[in-house]
């Protein structure tokens, strides 16, 4: 017992997730992008249910990057009407296991339908005490010490802010995701080797983890592995799949 405490108390807070490779996963089968995407959304469903079951506190999924835009309008449509599909269909399983949904990012560009959408799935989780999920959906790091920093100015503008208090915490107070443990792991699929905007300040001290994997075939084994990796480079000790695994089953 005493190991799978240790094993426990090592174990990520909080993962920050690159989920990349749905339009080449795709590709690679001779089936359109789309059809990734979709099956990208059952990946998703798997790392949320394992994450769950390990105790992880905070999940965040890097689904849509405000440079996401710029792909062909097609593709963007199906996007946001996948997304809206995924958060009707998927909100009340949610809500069933007590867990917590939020979206991050500028919600501004998204139509009001699934303006709508968020903020149903938003209220109905939000009293939930279980791991927090966010989605980052046009979310980008830039845009999010961006907007810090102008309500942070708006109330040294009013008066009501000393230029002189803002310092590290009043800063991180004013970022998306304030209220969670910065990010401990941050994992990558599809084999590229960058953070693409993703959360510049609350990545400040995380462990990143690149796996060849495709999105779509990310599976419960992936995510053992990667925190696997993760208490092996944290702890300097030598911990299994198999011992991540039996955390599993004791949740």
């Amino acid at each position: 017992m005493h190991n799978s405490q240790v094993f426990s108390d090592s174990l990520p807070k909080h993962i920050a997730i690159i989920m990349d490779g749905n339009g080449r996963w795709a590709k690679a089968q001779g089936k359109p992008r789309v059809f990734g995407h979709k099956n990208g959304v059952k990946a998703v469903r798997k790392t949320i249910s394992s994450a769950a079951k390990l105790g992880i506190k905070a999940v965040s999924l890097f689904a849509f990057s405000s440079e996401n835009w710029r792909r062909p309008e097609a593709e963007v449509g199906v996007l946001m009407e996948l997304f809206i599909t995924v958060l009707s269909s998927e909100v009340k399983k949610l809500h069933k296991n007590n867990l917590q949904l939020r979206v991050i990012g500028d919600k501004s560009r998204f139509n009001e339908r699934l303006q709508k959408k968020i903020e149903e799935a938003e209220t109905l989780t939000s009293t939930n005490t279980g791991m927090v999920i966010n989605i980052a959906a046009n979310y980008g790091g830039k845009w999010d010490i961006q907007q810090a920093v102008k309500s942070i100015s708006q109330k040294v503008q009013a008066g009501s802010l000393d230029v002189e208090a803002i310092d590290e915490s009043l800063i991180t107070q004013h970022l998306t995701m304030s209220d969670i443990p910065e990010v401990d792991l941050l994992i990558r699929t599809s084999g590229e080797c960058r953070i693409s905007n993703f959360m510049l300040w609350q990545l400040a001290y995380a462990e990143m983890y690149f796996t060849e994997q495709y999105w779509p075939d990310f599976n419960e084994d992936s995510l053992v592995e990667a925190v696997t990796w993760f208490i092996n480079r944290e702890r300097r000790f030598g911990c299994t799949g198999e011992q991540v695994k039996a955390l599993m089953e004791t949740e």
